[in-house]
This record gives structure tokens, C-alpha cells and sequence, in this order.
């Protein structure tokens, strides 16, 4: 099976029912597959064939969603780009994949200026707006052209070129096939109770990973909707108008939802899945969500880009269990900090540094294996080589599984501050900073120390009208922590830096406390 058969698997069976709802426009499967091969058409008279990889530059919408299936209809390799990285980050992956078309949504054509986007300028198309009625040349391209017939490619053909890595140094691609992206999503819709009946809202940015789980629904012939840009209010009302039953959220995304004066008088009762990833979610927050959605089957899950993205799922029911019991007891821990089991199709094991898998309970790089697992990064060999060994992808992730198979992160393994030769994981600090009252948020890193190695440094957000000082949070941590992971300074800042889907970007952190150091500041 490819991605087209299961296209046309879905139009075969659910041809008339809806397939995409938006602003201006509402297309049944059997539309939106003529749409598709007429797009394949446009697209192979501008040069795109198969095996080509093209960009497209956009905010989500349902031509994003048309292009990436004109492309695979063709065997050609779409190539979603981060829209916030800099002009010059850009320019780097659509060198790096040898894009011969970049699909530009007319909010990013200012970007064809920039002195970094000379070099593939000519390659551009401005096709309009990425939903509604305002996209006259994409939809003038879309009529004038003759449907394209369906490749057929190998499962195991590259699919999708997706981008990670960009935010700590130079972004890498990598290679999901068509069998990655498929086996991963029946796990996952299996597991989440994903149903044709449910709309599904893309809420998370299309050009992430993330995006690929609406896969488990699209396969069941669920309508689609498309959110172009996050916020509480726009996010309500797409739930609201479309009466969306699933939706996969990152953190900030549900934080700045249940906290916005909107929600009080938005209707959310179509919704029957929340899901939410990418990034951990503080206790508080996570009990907050599940009171303001309770009729929504309410998880988490934990993916890589690499694994097409889900390796991990939570299952609602025991979420919700852990959630209650939490609040019961007040104990702000057990299975309530995991990321659930690996999902169906999926093994897991965490070894130490020399490859050896360790007993239950015992903290290592976690390993995973299944038919999700990447083909292997763009031209990088060598990185390929280092994350894909003997069948298992070696994740960077530090993670403990207990006995019963709960999955625990821990840190990145890049991350983790090792002060005076002992391992810091930095998320049972930041969960101990996160429990006073006066703290927002927090993200600890490593920072270099002469004596120590590395000593621990917390990054603080304060909640408003906190005054809260750093003495009074080392006090608070001593009282959970043994003295080697209590933070030895910290940083106020009035922000975390996060990347599109909500993760801090440690690296910037950490270059923030060393300029800070060479500059004299405290330490």
C-alpha cells in the first residue's frame, strides 16, 4: 500500500461525503480527488516529476493539503518549510533538497526580496492565500490544467521531506516513506478512537511532523478543516463552526485556550479527541485542560519527526485516571509524568552508553523500532550511520520505562547537565521549579563551570505581579532535590524562547547565561 491507494481507497468509499470544509469553500472526496489530479497536472507542466522534490512556503490551509497530495499523485517529494525561520534558514533547505518548485503563499512572497532567496527566486510560485476565496492563480492553475494519472510508487519509496534540527543548528531532512507515514497512523487511529464521524482541525503547523496524525483520520474519510494561524479566539471559533471532533494541540496552544476570556462563551462540545505533544505540559495545566474539556477524550503522546511522528500514546481513559488521582491525593507524580505506552506497531528499550539495555526503572537513551522508523536523512550519511543502528533508531531522548511498560522522559540526552559527575535531568528540576506558586515557567540547562564541569542554571519565568527571588526558589527546590541538581543561578526572563511547536530552545538559553557570564553578570 501507498499513500495514492489509500487515496483512492478513501474516494472509493466515502467519494460523496465531505472531505474539506473552510471559509469559502466545502469539497467532497470525490472533488477533492479531482482537484488533486488536475493540481498533479499543473504541477508536471512546471517541471515537477517524480522523484523531484518541491517547497512549499505557507500557513496551513486546504491547498497546502492539495499540493502535498498532487505531489505524492505524481511520486514526487513535497517539502513543507518552516515559514518562521529566518530568509537565510530557509534558503538552506530548499538548497539542501534541490527544490525545483517553491510553492509560496502570497502572506511570504515579501520573502522573494530578501538578498538569500536569489538563488531559487525564478523556481517561486505565488499561488495566493492558503485557504478561502483569495488564491485567483492557484485556482486559475488548478482549471487550466489536464488531471495528471496516479503514480504507483514502492511502499518503502520516499514520501515526504521533512525538516528538523533547524533550531540548534543546521536543519537536516528527513526521509519518511510511504509506508513509514501509513503504518503509524492506523497505530495511532487505532489507539485514539479516531472515526469517520470526527471532523479533524489541523491546528498544528503543517509544515511539522504533527501534522501527519491527521492521517488517521483522513484514511477513515473524515472531513478536514485547516487553521492558518493560531490563536484562542480563531482556534474556539474553527472548533465551533466546523463542529470539529479531534484536534492534536501542542501545550502553549491548550494553555493560552483554556486561559483566554473567549472560552467561557465558546462551544467545544463537538469534540470528542484532544490530543496534545511536541512539548510537556506543567501538572497544573494538565488538570486545568481536562476540566475544561470533559467530555473530550483527553492524552498525550510522544513522537520524532523521525518516527512518522508517534512512538508513544497515553490512553484517555488512564489519563484521566492519573489526572483524578493527582488531584485526590496531591501527590504531583507516578504515572502522571509519562507519555503512556509505545503505540501498536512500535518496541522500545533504553539502553546505557555502551549499548546495553537496562532493567525497569533505569534511565538511558531510549531506542525504538517498527515500520515508522525513517528511511534516513537527506544526504547525511553520517548522521544517518549514528542514529540508525542494527534496525533501532537511537532517539537522543534519555527516558526510563517501568515495569509496566509507562514510558518517562527525561531530557534530551544533549541536554542533560552533568555538574560535579552527576546526571541533572532537567525535567525533575523544572517540575519542582514549576510547583511554586510564583513561577510560570521554567527550563533548566548546563552552563560551563571551572570546578564543576557544568553547574545548573534555571531559566524562570514569574507569574504576574510575582517577586519572587532567587533566593527563595533555591530554598524551594532544597526541599525536593538533593543538593547537586538545585539550581546554583538563575535567570529571570520575561519569556522562553520556543520554536513553533512550543519547545524551549535550550541552545538559545544557554548562549544567553555564557554572554552573560563573559559580560560579568552573575553567576
Amino acid at each position: 500500500m501507498n499513500l495514492n491507494r489509500a487515496l483512492a481507497s478513501v474516494i472509493r468509499h466515502h467519494g460523496r461525503r465531505a472531505a474539506v470544509l473552510d471559509v469559502a469553500h466545502s469539497f467532497t472526496w470525490e472533488e477533492f480527488g479531482n482537484r488533486v489530479a488536475r493540481l498533479a497536472g499543473a504541477l508536471a507542466a512546471q517541471g515537477v516529476a517524480r522523484g523531484a522534490r518541491f517547497a512549499i512556503l505557507s500557513r496551513n490551509g486546504f491547498r497546502v493539503e492539495e499540493l502535498k497530495w498532487a505531489g505524492l499523485r505524481l511520486g514526487a517529494i513535497p517539502v513543507p518549510v518552516n515559514f518562521r525561520l529566518a530568509p537565510p534558514e530557509i534558503a538552506q533547505i530548499v538548497a539542501d533538497c534541490g527544490a525545483v518548485r517553491v510553492f509560496v503563499e502570497s502572506a511570504f512572497a515579501p520573502l522573494l526580496e530578501h538578498p538569500a532567496t536569489a538563488a531559487w527566486r525564478g523556481a517561486a510560485v505565488v499561488f495566493g492565500e492558503s485557504a478561502g476565496a483569495d488564491a485567483l492563480a492557484y485556482e486559475g492553475m488548478l482549471a487550466a490544467a489536464a488531471p495528471a494519472p496516479a503514480a504507483d510508487p514502492d511502499p518503502d519509496a520516499d514520501a515526504l521531506l521533512l525538516y528538523t534540527g533547524g533550531t540548534t543548528g543546521r536543519a537536516k531532512g528527513v526521509r519518511l516513506s510511504h509506508a513509514n507515514i501509513l503504518s503509524n497512523n492506523v497505530a495511532f487511529g487505532l489507539a485514539v478512537g479516531a472515526r469517520p464521524e470526527h471532523v479533524y482541525l489541523h491546528a498544528a503547523p503543517m509544515f511539522h511532523s504533527a501534522d501527519l496524525l491527521a492521517t488517521g483520520w483522513f484514511l477513515q474519510g473524515a472531513a478536514q478543516c485547516y487553521l492558518p494561524m493560531f490563536s484562542p479566539q480563531a482556534f474556539l471559533e474553527a472548533i465551533a463552526r466546523y463542529r470539529v471532533g479531534a484536534v492534536v494541540t501542542v501545550p502553549t496552544m491548550l494553555i493560552a485556550t483554556v486561559g483566554s476570556p473567549e472560552f467561557a462563551r465558546a462551544d467545544v462540545s463537538s469534540l470528542k479527541v484532544l490530543i496534545y505533544g511536541a512539548a510537556p505540559m506543567a501538572l497544573d495545566w494538565v488538570a486545568k485542560v481536562a476540566q475544561a474539556f470533559p467530555h473530550a477524550d483527553f492524552c498525550n503522546c510522544y513522537g520524532l519527526t523521525e518516527t512518522a511522528p508517534d512512538l508513544t500514546i497515553f490512553n484517555a481513559r488512564e489519563h484521566r485516571e492519573a489526572i483524578e488521582h493527582m488531584q485526590a491525593t496531591g501527590e504531583r507524580g507516578g504515572r502522571l509524568l509519562s507519555v503512556g505506552k509505545p503505540n501498536a506497531l512500535n518496541e522500545l528499550k533504553v539502553v546505557d552508553d555502551s549499548g546495553r539495555e537496562v532493567a525497569a526503572d533505569v534511565a538511558g537513551e531510549l531506542l525504538a523500532r517498527g515500520p515508522n522508523i525513517m528511511r534516513g536523512y537527506h544526504e547525511r550519511p553520517e548522521e544517518t550511520a549514528a542514529a540508525l543502528k542494527d534496525g533501532w533508531l537511537y532517539t537522543g531522548d534519555v527516558a526510563r520505562i517501568d515495569e509496566d511498560g509507562y514510558v518517562y522522559l527525561l531530557d534530551r540526552k544533549k541536554d542533560m547537565v552533568i555538574t560535579g559527575g552527576e546526571n541533572v535531568y532537567s525535567s525533575e528540576v523544572e517540575a519542582v521549579l514549576q510547583r511554586h506558586p510564583a513561577v510560570a515557567e521554567a527550563a533548566i540547562i548546563g552552563a560551563p563551570d571551572p570546578r564543576l564541569g557544568e553547574k545548573v542554571v534555571a531559566a524562570v519565568v514569574r507569574r504576574p505581579a510575582a517577586d519572587v527571588g532567587p533566593d527563595e526558589l533555591e530554598a524551594h527546590c532544597r526541599t525536593s532535590l538533593g543538593g547537586f541538581k538545585v539550581p546554583r543561578r538563575f535567570m529571570f526572563v520575561d519569556a522562553l524562547p520556543k520554536s513553533a511547536l512550543g519547545k524551549v530552545l535550550k541552545g538559545e538559553l544557554r548562549r544567553r547565561a555564557i554572554e552573560e557570564n563573559t559580560h560579568g553578570q552573575p553567576g
